[in-house]
């Protein structure tokens, strides 16, 4: 989840590294720091705890320059935030920059110190320096040396690598984590994303799990993980710096919540036509295979399992397809019983999370008919690991409390349930209906997002809230999940999701008028039901703010504020209701005055288990 970037070129590339660090700041905050090779072939090295600012300061503070260096953007995993323990990590001659997590650094660090190694820091990092360190006695070469120092580590890593006496010289490896080459002109960067290197570089090389990059001022050699010099494909990106900025927005989750509209259009794109799906959106053998289609296992972390979990209505309710949903880390630990004719589909923003990439590799040793991922990431390892996959399409995403990405992913979900129920329950008046709310969803989330102003008032009495309670039924469960998920992640209040006709089996005695309960309120079948547990909350003095349908027979009462969404189709109903929810959260966060962008102990692309 850190942030790796390097660079080798015939100029300072001190500004490089630390901008590309700030592009990458997303991905970890707790400290910072950067390494060069200095005119006079020596490291230099700053650190800093907190953010990349921090570091920017210490560096006009303390000056350095160099043709060739690392610099690094950490979330702490093994040891605290400190500046002991952010990363570059230096022995001697060596300094390393590392993503991931090594299982083994405990068996390593006691050899280490029995060798005569001193550690000046708490990382499971720093046994790779001194490993490399060893090595490079050994063979003088630092290729080799980190060739060698990799067989000995168990676990996941992205490293970033340079020594004294090769300052035109930097060597990455990778597995398990992200790590890409940027090709620029007569000069090469490293990251552990494009983001970080775009204004430097248009064209990128994506390294493989087991891959070592040698890279000199001449070129850049890939060996795999049995040491053959292989090629891997150059890649060029349209994606430019100017697409990541702020514009007229206070944060980015605010501005990624304002492009849902455009980019849900984005999303359906040439995947639908004349009243029916596109099916070879999917790829080019995935109508044929969905014939046989009998079941569906999807998998996936967090937000993205969310998601799944509303798809899970939609493929039983519509398509009639029996379908599972697991949070990855759970699908990796037990045994399975699988149906031979199951789709194996996996839901991830960054396509890099660990968990998620577990699980599908272990899928594919246990049976399943094929594989498919939904992400937003072209390249990425997921979509790189998986049979089919469908792009959802909606740009980068940096702020750490996903919300474009979501409410795309749901869409993708959703033209899948369509492409496989047509060959099941799913009728042709279903399938058109479907695909003319499609058509409309982007026009309702942008009324949606007109009600900004009355959601801030809504928002203004959670100031002092410690506790709330999100109800959903059905589908709108899921998107209650997601809220209370949204309000957890960037304001730090307590929340929790609970199908409304449970509050009687236990969360009705957190009750009071202290606690504000969120309730998702469209005019379906389930409205009566919804309406019946809300009164439960009122009868206890509760503090009820329900998002509702115009036509849902809701008034206005003490203790019951509401906020009218336009007249939504059921099928589409759970995309929209996200969006208020979600601009709840922000605001709440706002208000609240943390660090909505950045919130404390998260970061965006979950590369570790």
């Amino acid at each position: 989840m850190c942030g790796i970037v390097g660079a080798l070129a015939k100029r300072d590339i001190t500004d490089v590294l630390v901008q590309g660090l700030q592009r990458l700041e997303y991905r970890g905050y707790d400290s910072a720091g950067v390494a060069v090779i200095d005119d006079k072939g020596g490291i230099q090295r700053r650190r800093t705890q907190g953010k990349v600012k921090n570091l920017e300061q210490l560096i006009v503070d303390e000056p350095l320059t160099g043709f060739c260096g690392i610099s690094h953007t950490r979330w702490a995993t093994h040891g605290v935030p400190s500046q002991a323990n952010a990363h570059p990590h230096v022995c001697d001659n060596v300094a390393l920059v590392h993503n991931g997590i090594i299982e083994n650094h405990e068996l390593l660090r006691k050899q280490q110190i029995e060798l005569g190694h001193e550690f000046d820091s708490e990382t499971d990092t720093e046994v790779i320096v001194h490993l490399v360190h060893d090595e490079l006695k050994a063979s003088d070469d630092l290729l080799t040396a980190v060739q060698n120092s990799i067989q000995k580590l168990d676990g996941a890593y992205a490293l970033g690598v340079l020594s004294q006496g090769n300052n035109n010289r930097l060597i990455a490896a990778r597995k398990g984590s992200p790590l890409v080459i940027g090709l620029g002109d007569s000069e090469y960067f490293i990251a552990s994303d494009v983001f970080a290197l775009l204004g430097e570089a248009s064209k990128f090389i994506y390294l493989e799990d087991g891959d070592v990059a040698d890279i000199t001022l001449d070129g850049v050699t890939i060996y795999d993980e049995a040491g053959k010099e292989v090629t891997r494909p150059i890649n060029e990106t349209e994606l430019k710096a100017d697409n990541i900025g702020l514009g007229r927005y206070r944060h980015y989750m605010q501005k990624e919540i304002f492009e849902q509209a455009a980019v849900l259009k984005k999303t359906i794109d040439g995947r639908i036509g004349d009243g029916h799906i596109l099916e070879s959106c999917f790829g080019e053998e995935a109508s044929e295979a969905f014939k046989s289609i009998e079941e569906i296992q999807i998998v996936a972390c967090g937000t993205s399992y969310h998601a799944g979990v509303v798809a899970k209505y939609w493929f039983e309710s519509l398509a009639g397809i029996p379908c599972h949903i697991e949070v990855a880390s759970e699908f990796r630990y037990r045994p399975h019983i699988v149906n031979k004719k199951t789709l194996f589909v996996t839901i991830s923003q960054s396509g890099e999370t660990a968990d998620t990439l577990a699980a599908l590799e272990i899928s594919k040793g246990l049976g399943y008919a094929h594989t498919l991922t939904i992400c937003n990431v072209p390249e990425s390892s997921l979509i790189r690991a998986s049979e089919w996959h469908l792009m959802t399409r909606a740009g980068p995403e940096i702020g750490v409390a996903s919300t474009k990405a979501f409410t795309t992913q749901l869409t993708a979900l959703l033209l899948l349930v369509v492409a496989l129920g047509k060959h099941n329950l799913l009728t042709k008046k279903q399938e058109t209906n479907i695909i003319r709310q499609l058509e409309v969803l982007p026009e309702k989330v942008a009324e949606v997002l007109r009600l900004e102003p009355a959601i801030i008032k809504f928002a203004e009495q959670f100031e002092h809230a410690h506790n709330v309670l999100f109800l959903g039924r059905g589908e709108q469960y899921p998107v209650a999940m997601e809220g209370a998920l949204k309000l957890k992640e960037i304001s730090y209040i307590h929340a929790e999701a609970y199908p409304a006709g449970e509050l009687k089996h236990g969360p009705l005695a957190l009750v009071d008028e202290h606690m504000p309960i969120v309730a998702v309120a469209p005019n379906n079948d389930l409205l009566e039901k919804l309406k019946s547990n809300l009164q439960e909350v009122q009868a206890r003095g509760g503090k009820l703010f329900v998002f509702a349908d115009k036509k849902a027979p809701f008034e206005a009462a003490e203790g019951l504020s509401i906020i009218r969404v336009s007249e939504i189709d059921d099928v589409i109903s759970p995309i929209v209701y996200t969006v208020p929810l979600q601009l709840l959260s922000y605001h709440v966060a706002v208000i609240k005055g943390t660090d909505v962008d950045q919130p404390r102990n998260l970061a965006k692309s979950v590369t570790v288990e």
